[in-house]
């Protein structure tokens, strides 16, 4: 039973947060700082009077973290703590933009404006959580405090997030590790990307959420001793130059442990990097802080040998967001390979807190930000208006990529892209024009297409021809933002007219049938292609890609709307019949269901997602598409990630019941020393398998190592992990894993 709290203690604690907050203001120095902070605390009190969160607490709860976040987590000043308590008032209050522009100024005003979310009438097409974003960058890149404060905002909610219901967590958890996460990297704010990304897993992932965490800790109980050993020398030696500084353990954060496993197919036990130190420094006067970095490495393998392939310098060319460190490996006393990274007190600073931190130390030097750099190629993604806003949503994703490759030119300059760049994506960072023009490279000296893709350290000297004109086929060799948004400004005129023509083309055709375009048939045909837009529809009709011959065809068909009507929800009750949930009849046009339970007499109910292949016993989430077909998807699959932050009203909490009568299509891969009749002791382990059948298999040997793959039709996760376990069983097999991207 919740204690409730009395309201005048609830509003001491507020005043009691708010005293808090003023204290940890390192950049509030005036009376006037103060004074604006109080009078932003007493307007939003009054703005959410009588208004509780989800969870019971007072509204002004959530405002007053946020502020905290802002203040300590991030370190912004009065303005930024003011429009922090203020950046629900307009959104769930009577306040305006107006009333707030007259009662703090213009710059609070826009920033809470900035914050709002967008009200009104939109295309049903379009994904209102993109156009939130789009409107919310465009405020950014005027003032990046919008976006540090959205990055508090969403940090508090998902701490809080308990108290929702599942399909909100993983519409909110979703979007979190799709955008907020990479862009609080892309910000240099490392505690608190690690932070969203953890939380992400714990809400779509909570029973490996704590098997990890369980794990983790009991690693570092038994590893606390070696790290204390390892450092011990470190010390012994630093202190002898006359070294001020730190040395802790560093932990490495649930997601990342996660993150490398699926990407590796290892378990938590070969995960190499678990032990991990971080050496902060105190400068010493005149020397440059990267010359002393590499003196403490230098002293550090005079004590320990390093692995040359794990070394990192960020000191000599800084990450894109401004970080600078020195990563590198050295092997232990124990046998244990430990990563250490060195900064110093400056670096780390601008590691923790990110953008926030580079106003400290602004002039010291520093040429134009990489972080500036950053929000003018915003800028100029954003400057094209005629991008539709899940288009927008993909492009904007490429540029927060968190892995980085150094490209020279011809004259030794350096470029830093993002991993997976192309020879074509270098020339228009570059220039448009230089974009415009090129029609091939020379990397390393060697020609080659502009489809190649660049490696880090490639030298890249760009080919061009006065006669060269922009492709529309360009768009399959890029994959940056800006180039992509170049390459559709030189077709926009193209585009339109094309779209026009397409448009004409099937009204036309709609006439013959005494029909006439309206959001049915289009909603309709854009299904049956697989189109996000009906201008992506008319610009393919105008490019006669698609043509209209079979138009009666798709128009008649009815078959995708069937299965509708026997949806089986979950509302926590049992149905007469007992069979774990109610039937639903069509969903009525003002309620979408928000959990369904999947189960073996809804075979033709649901349609598997080709992207992940999920079966009975994975993690899942339910898409109702276009057609209000419900499509299931694996909630780690990146497909669904992209879905849940872009079309979260569409995302359905989905569970399976117990699956023993209908089999779904497993792949595993196997590999181990080649030996006589190994692949009749894994089949024999198959066969002899009552819950498990096979497909196809193929093996394939080479220098006395085996590789192979067999299709399996499987019921659940559970015969599958027993059938993987019974084959690692097997003396010469040495590695058994299962692949959820199947072709076949």
């Amino acid at each position: 039973m919740i204690k409730e709290v009395p309201q005048h203690n609830e509003e001491q604690e507020a005043k009691q947060q708010l005293e808090e907050i003023l204290k940890i203001c390192t950049r509030c120095h005036s009376p006037e700082d103060y004074r604006l902070i109080q009078k932003a605390f007493e307007l939003s009190v009054e703005a959410h009077k009588g208004v509780r969160r989800r969870s019971g607490e007072l509204y002004i709860m959530h405002p007053l973290a946020v502020a905290r976040i802002v203040a300590e987590e991030i370190g912004l000043g009065a303005k930024g703590i003011a429009a922090a308590l203020l950046h629900d008032v307009v959104e769930d209050t009577d306040y305006t933009v107006e009333d707030l522009t007259t009662i703090f100024g213009e710059k609070i005003a826009n920033i809470v404006d900035g914050l709002t979310k967008l009200e009104g009438a939109f295309d049903q097409t379009q994904s209102r959580q993109a156009e939130n974003f789009r409107k919310l960058l465009l405020t950014m890149v005027e003032d990046v405090r919008v976006i540090l404060i959205k990055l508090a905002d969403r940090l508090h909610n998902m701490r809080t997030l308990d108290s929702m219901p599942d399909h909100k967590k993983f519409k909110i958890a979703g979007e979190t590790l799709f955008i907020y996460a990479p862009l609080a990297h892309r910000l240099g704010l490392y505690a608190i990307k690690t932070e969203l990304e953890d939380l992400s897993l714990k809400y779509e992932h909570p029973a490996v959420y704590s098997d990890l965490t369980e794990k983790l800790q009991d690693f570092r109980t038994r590893n606390d001793q070696i790290l204390t050993r390892f450092s011990l020398p470190i010390i012994d030696r630093l202190s002898k130059e006359g070294f001020e500084f730190d040395i802790k353990g560093r932990p490495k954060s649930i997601f990342s442990i996660w993150n490398k496993m699926q990407k590796k197919n290892v378990p938590f036990d070969e995960i190499y990097d678990l032990l991990a130190l971080r050496i902060v420094f105190k400068p010493k006067e005149g020397i440059p802080e990267k010359t002393q970095c590499w003196s403490i490495y230098s002293l550090i393998t005079d004590v320990y040998k390093p692995k040359p392939d794990r070394l990192r310098d960020w000191v000599s060319v800084p990450k894109a967001n401004g970080y600078e460190a020195l990563h590198a490996t050295f092997m232990g006393p124990d046998g244990k390979w430990v990563e250490i990274q060195i900064r110093s007190e400056r670096m780390d600073e601008i590691a923790e807190r990110g953008f926030a931190a580079h106003w400290k130390y602004k002039g010291q030097g520093d040429k134009e930000s990489e972080l500036d750099i950053w929000l003018k190629q915003i800028r100029e993604v954003l400057e094209n208006p005629d991008l539709d806003s899940l288009e927008f949503l993909d492009d904007f994703k490429l540029n927060l990529f968190s892995a980085e490759m150094m490209i020279f030119t011809p004259k030794g300059d350096v470029k830093v892209m993002p991993k997976g760049a192309t020879t074509l994506d270098l020339a228009f960072e570059i220039h448009t024009n230089i974009g415009y023009k090129c029609i091939g490279a020379k990397v390393n000296y060697k020609l080659v297409p502009l489809s190649h893709e660049l490696k880090s350290g490639d030298q890249v000297e760009i080919l061009t021809s006065e006669k060269q004109t922009p492709k529309y086929e360009w768009l399959n060799y890029v994959t940056t933002a800006k180039a992509k948004s170049r390459i559709k400004e030189a077709f926009k005129k193209e585009r339109k007219l094309l779209v026009s023509e397409g448009e004409r083309m099937l009204e036309e055709a709609l006439n013959l049938k005494k029909l006439t375009i309206n959001a049915k048939i289009l909603k309709k045909l854009q299904s049956f292609y697989n189109l996000p837009t009906k201008e992506e529809l008319y610009f393919k009709i105008g490019k006669n890609v698609i043509r209209l011959d079979n138009l009666h065809k798709i128009l008649s068909d009815k078959s995708t709307n069937k299965w509708v009507r026997y949806w089986r929800l979950s509302f926590g009750k049992k149905s007469a019949d007992g069979a774990g949930g109610i039937r639903a009849q069509r969903k009525a046009k003002s309620k979408q269901p928000t959990e369904m339970v999947v189960s073996d007499d809804m075979d033709e109910d649901y349609m598997i997602a080709d992207c992940c292949n999920p079966i009975p016993g994975d993690d899942v989430i339910g898409y109702v598409d276009d057609n209000h077909k419900l499509i299931l998807h694996s909630r780690k699959c990146p497909v669904a990630i992209r879905l849940m932050s872009s079309q979260g009203n569409r995302i359905v909490s989905a569970n399976w019941e117990s699956h023993k009568i209908l089999s779904f299509l497993a792949l595993i891969t196997l590999s181990g020393i080649d030996q006589i009749g190994i692949v009749s002791k894994i089949t024999k382990v198959i066969s002899d398998d009552q819950n498990v059948n096979m497909r196809s298999i193929h093996f394939d040997s080479h220098d006395g190592i085996f590789e192979g793959t067999i299709y399996l039709y499987i019921h659940n996760t559970e015969d599958l992990n027993n059938l993987i376990y019974n084959l690692v069983k097997i003396k010469g097999v040495h590695n058994v894993t299962r692949q959820e991207r199947i072709r076949g």
